[in-house]
């Protein structure tokens, strides 16, 4: 079954929050979801631990980079969707997660220094497909944009990605309160009071379109495959 690591070098480039995002909305779809917590800082675990998870949706957490591989393996054959959120690092317990992974994602927000961490989360997935010979496909995420403003300095972020062979996201999760309040409150974004949360019908069909680009590129790969 699909394993989709959530990879960056850097913290507080939307990992977590992306993570929950697509792992709610492939359970709220019907399907049956592991995402394993390997974040130092727990914040998924947390999350879990709050009113509102959908019953399908499973967190597994105390993974070490011993486990790792194990860890993955064993819960891919019990789950249709394995999603693993990994520390904020380049250590090797995200290079053994990326060794199994059917599709890397990279968030990573709009800046020069931002796409400067992205690029070495990109060589570490280069370096795992010649350690194993593999094609593992990796996309990079822009997180915490600007839903109004698409600004010339990310616009050529995007662009020389893209021009070395760098696969994007078309869909960039915007700065929404929405996606902070499922982290304060629990639950998913269908659960969220609309009188508690502004723009929550903006953020849903945000999160939605990523999860159905994301959902795309593994059915892409797999029929290539």
């Amino acid at each position: 079954m699909p394993v989709i690591p959530f990879v960056s070098p850097k913290g507080g480039c939307g990992k977590s929050t992306s993570a929950v995002l697509l792992a709610s909305y492939l359970a709220e779809s019907g399907r049956s979801v592991t995402i394993i917590d390997a974040d130092p800082n727990r914040p998924v675990s947390r999350w879990s631990k709050r009113p509102g998870k959908p019953k399908n949706l499973s967190v597994l957490e105390n993974v070490t980079e011993e486990t790792i591989i194990k860890t993955i393996d064993r819960v891919r054959a019990g789950t249709e969707y394995v999603i693993v959120d990994l520390e904020g690092t380049a250590s090797l317990m995200v290079a053994y997660a990326i060794s199994r992974a059917n599709l890397v994602v990279i968030p990573t927000q709009g800046s020069m220094l931002d796409a400067a961490e992205a690029v070495k989360a990109i060589r570490l997935v280069k370096r795992q497909e010649e350690a194993f010979k593999l094609t593992i496909p990796c996309a990079v995420l822009l997180t915490r944009t600007n839903a109004a403003l698409r600004p010339r300095a990310l616009n050529a972020i995007e662009a020389e990605f893209v021009e070395n062979g760098v696969k994007v996201f078309d869909v960039r999760l915007h700065e929404r309160e929405a996606f902070r309040a499922v982290f304060s409150f629990g639950g998913t974004l269908s659960t969220l009071d609309p009188a508690n949360v502004s723009n929550l019908k903006a953020a849903r069909v945000n999160a939605e379109a990523f999860a159905v680009e994301a959902m795309g590129m593994i059915g892409s790969e797999r029929k290539a495959a």
